[in-house]
């Protein structure tokens, strides 16, 4: 697939150049309109309940996303932004200690569900203006481009993302939403559990305004780290915090965040992609608590990306190779 071809050519006319672009230059390396060359910022909430984290540190030290940045919020499920800013930044620091390079300090930010405005005009939703919803305009700003956007990968509520679009539309042009959320349907998806049903509205407008990928496929992260391998972690401080952490993973079927990570960074990891559109838009009585965003039409020419399967052996072999090979022991 072919991303912003659009703004490439309007870049060129823009410059006075007529060059073709070389087709390994913007075309896709998997089925998503974004791969590994892609710098992401990981949005999550929680640390402890899934590799998302693990997965997004050891990808941008062994040829996957390099990380932008990790913004750390507070959701319903992880209510606690100091248990939440804590884990990850133990993470970090045990990443560090064992030999992983390039990684950002966790951006801690706090910002409520949206809520629809009276006349029911979503861009005239008061935003929080939260600390996550900045970093992203600005590191857009900095890193994001036409042809190699930044991606914004979340494993929680999209609310710092949409509170983003609301201090600054057009941040819409220089970034890519890849969320782990919702459930795939006979008609395509829906944005409800899990991570959607946290913040409907901000739902409704990233799917509306942003290009967005939501994967809905989801796999046994049990068998990441297995009881039966925690002999085999690397003995360093991070196999000592995977270690520490394994026995506490949510062990609910749909509970691997890092399925977001992934599909940006392994591009072999989405193999069913539909594109999609969003259903009718929200009306002004959607005030947060309907417990899920809009619906995901299957639609060939629809504006989004539905991931409806992955291979999660790939993730799993993936995850040991560069753990063994590029943290020091």
């Amino acid at each position: 697939m072919v991303f912003a071809r659009p703004l490439l050519a309007l870049a060129l006319l823009g410059t006075g150049c007529s060059q073709t672009l070389d087709a390994g230059y913007d075309l896709s390396h998997g089925k998503l309109p974004v791969d590994e060359r892609n710098p992401i910022i990981l949005l999550n909430d929680g640390a402890y309940d899934n590799w998302s984290g693990e997965y997004a540190v050891l990808l941008a030290n062994g040829g996957g996303s390099p990380l932008a940045a990790i913004i750390v919020d507070e959701t319903a499920d992880w209510p606690n932004i100091q248990t939440n800013f804590g884990g990850y930044t133990n993470l970090v620091t045990a990443a560090r200690a064992s030999g992983l390079e390039n990684l950002p300090d966790p951006i801690s930010s706090i910002g409520p569900p949206l809520v629809m405005p009276a006349n029911g005009n979503i861009d005239d939703t008061k935003p929080n203006r939260s600390n996550g919803a900045l970093a992203i305009i600005d590191l857009s700003n900095t890193m994001g481009l036409p042809y190699r956007p930044l991606v914004i990968a979340t494993g929680g509520a999209l609310t710092d993302v949409a509170d983003a679009y609301l201090v600054d539309h057009s941040v819409v042009d220089r970034v890519v939403v890849v969320s782990s959320l919702g459930s795939t349907s006979s008609t395509g998806g829906g944005m409800g559990l899990p991570n959607g049903q946290g913040d409907p509205l901000a739902d409704a407008i990233v799917a509306r305004h942003f290009q967005y990928v939501q994967v809905s496929a989801w796999y046994d992260q049990l068998t990441d780290v297995p009881s039966s391998s925690l002999s085999e972690l690397p003995n360093n401080a991070l196999g000592a915090w995977i270690a520490s952490k394994q026995p506490n993973l949510w062990t609910w079927s749909p509970a691997s965040d890092q399925v977001s990570v992934l599909a940006v960074g392994l591009p072999a990891f989405a193999t069913t992609v539909e594109r999609v559109a969003p259903d009718a838009p929200v009306d002004a009585g959607q005030t947060g608590d309907a417990g899920a965003g809009p619906n995901l039409t299957t639609n060939k020419n629809g504006p989004d990306w539905l991931v409806t399967a992955c291979d999660g052996n790939a993730a799993t072999k993936l995850f040991w190779k560069i753990l063994q090979t590029k943290t020091t022991h």
